[in-house]
């Protein structure tokens, strides 16, 4: 009775794990749903006018009351069924090493800050904001797991291609950010902007990024010059890691293609599982 009870909790908490199953999916969009409400309520408090009133202070302290409660058993039943995993099996530092995981240490921070507030008196309830990290839980769910694995699969390919662009990038704004020192510093009026290489910096990320808040222009015509080439070599750049990894994801696609595809033993083509039958009876007759 105990391990059954152990196994249904855990697998209502875990349907990536376990399976994809109705109650395990309404679970989990009720934790998601509540997650989001959360984050909704840590964005309404910061409005004025939503907390003038005692009953709306009341409103918002007993829906955080009620979600750390419902997070905080959450938090629990997890644990307590985590060593049905392998890599969790021992009862007590299998456990423990759940709880040093990223998930479980993202649901710990939701909900610490809490009772660090009521049992301590220290407010840090600032920290609740955490609760934004925990809306990952949305690649728990069966329908995103593909999608995710996608994704870190095109980022952990392409780490290289991508780790060299960055590289290139910030190469050229130390580049940048010494030439446009040296061209603006010594001109009346730009002294006290461009007063070292590493503010300098700033003025680079902002001018390669064609964001251009235009708190530091510079005024000489040579700087004025070299912004010009810098702005338009940034954008050759900046455009590096965006094609790195649409070439990533063309090719993932290409892959699961070829692996939803079969060759013909008659022909030797390339064709759709889903047209198999009806090309293995065209070369029958």
């Amino acid at each position: 009775m105990y391990k059954a009870s152990k196994k249904k909790v855990h697998s209502l908490l875990h349907p990536e794990i376990v399976g994809n199953k109705r109650w395990d999916k309404i679970i989990n969009i009720f934790i998601i749903v509540l997650i989001i409400l959360n984050v909704i309520a840590v964005m309404l408090e910061t409005v004025p006018s939503l907390h003038d009133e005692e009953s709306e202070k009341q409103f918002f302290h007993y829906f955080d009351v009620v979600s750390v409660i419902i997070f905080t058993v959450e938090y629990i039943l997890r644990v307590w069924s985590s060593n049905l995993e392998d890599k969790y099996k021992h009862s007590v530092w299998g456990r423990l090493r759940y709880m040093a995981s990223p998930a479980a240490l993202i649901d710990l921070l939701a909900i610490l800050p809490f009772y660090i507030h009521v049992v301590v008196g220290l407010d840090l309830r600032v920290l609740r904001i955490l609760r934004l990290m925990r809306i990952f839980r949305l690649f728990r769910l069966t329908a995103y797991t593909r999608s995710a694995h996608m994704i870190k699969r095109v980022f952990k390919k392409r780490f290289h291609d991508l780790s060299l662009s960055f590289i290139l990038v910030v190469f050229l704004i130390i580049l940048a950010s010494c030439a446009i020192y040296f061209a603006e510093h010594e001109p009346p009026g730009n002294s006290e902007k461009f007063t070292s290489i590493p503010a300098t910096i700033w003025w680079a990320v902002v001018t390669l990024t064609t964001t251009g808040y235009g708190d530091m222009v510079p005024f000489t015509t040579l700087g004025k010059s070299m912004t010009v080439v810098i702005m338009l070599t940034g954008v050759a750049f900046f455009a590096l890691p965006a094609g790195i990894i649409t070439a990533g994801f063309l090719e993932e696609f290409r892959m699961n293609r070829v692996k939803k595809t079969h060759q013909c033993p008659y022909c030797g083509e390339h064709i759709e599982l889903d047209d198999l039958e009806n090309h293995e009876s065209n070369h029958d007759k």
